[in-house]
């Protein structure tokens, strides 16, 4: 796919970190974009600088997500591209004995299932949504292919196949991402839409920047090459890959340095 202004695209978790670094990518090729996000004052200030437009949306209610297309559709048009960049997580272990006390306690349940909420059945939902939104749109052509309509590109992480210790929730959200990107490709495949995935490691995003120096430094020093965190543009040079090469479909690719997470 060819980004220009005639390419619009809806990005999640689009008002800070890997979200806003590819907003920002995408607006510079002259791609009109969407910002689906909570943070209101970060997406409308994101939104003025790349000239898109922000739309408050939790992922997990419907109702926002389908009023966050309406907006975005009014503004720009139907997307031919969307990227899932929602997304949180959290650390409790399954069950576990306080050191003090001797009480044992097992993960919430309800905190297990908002994970998964946010971070899969999220990105499902908007995946749903925005394909739907596709299918109506004529094939793109050029003098290389015809036939595309869209392209997808959803976030994952290295926890999907190496997660820590008290990571079950969110490991198990995102390897449900890897799980459903093949499914969702061949689903696809007859109307020219191709999904792909991220699997990002330690990236320097707002998650991080409250972390100490020393913290953050061991995190660095812990990717095999280059001993640093990843930047977010870095994220955004591949999700621009898998848009604009059109043989990219079906594919769940790590980001990390060739890290391969510890247990703890």
């Amino acid at each position: 796919m060819q980004l220009d202004s005639r390419i619009a695209a809806v990005v999640t978790g689009g008002a800070s970190g890997l979200g806003a670094a590819t907003a920002r990518r995408l607006a510079s090729h002259g791609v009109k974009v969407a910002l689906f996000d909570l943070n209101a004052a970060q997406g409308e200030a994101l939104g003025r600088e790349i000239g898109g437009v922000f739309c408050a949306v939790d992922v997990t209610k419907e109702e926002q997500v389908d009023a966050g297309f309406a907006k975005a559709r009014a503004a720009h048009g139907q997307e031919r591209i969307l990227v899932n960049c929602a997304g949180t997580g959290n650390a409790v272990k399954t069950a576990s004995r306080d050191k003090a006390t001797g009480e044992i306690k097992h993960f919430p349940l309800a905190n297990f299932d908002r994970i998964i909420q946010i971070n899969l059945v999220g990105t499902f939902r908007c995946i749903a949504k925005s394909a739907a939104g596709m299918l109506s749109l004529e094939p793109l052509a050029d003098d290389l292919h015809s036939g595309e309509r869209g392209a997808i590109v959803n976030t994952a992480s290295v926890a999907a196949v190496d997660g820590q210790m008290g990571q079950a929730s969110y490991s198990a959200s995102k390897a449900g991402i890897v799980g459903m990107t093949l499914p969702i490709a061949r689903d696809l495949m007859g109307e020219g839409i191709r999904v792909n995935t991220i699997l990002p490691g330690i990236f320097d995003t707002p998650l991080l920047q409250g972390a100490p120096d020393n913290v953050k430094a061991a995190l660095a020093a812990s990717v095999p090459f280059p001993k640093r965190l990843g930047h977010p543009d870095e994220y955004a040079q591949l999700a621009e890959a898998m848009i604009t090469n059109r043989y990219f479909n079906g594919e769940c690719v790590r980001l990390d340095g060739a890290i391969r997470m510890a247990p703890r």
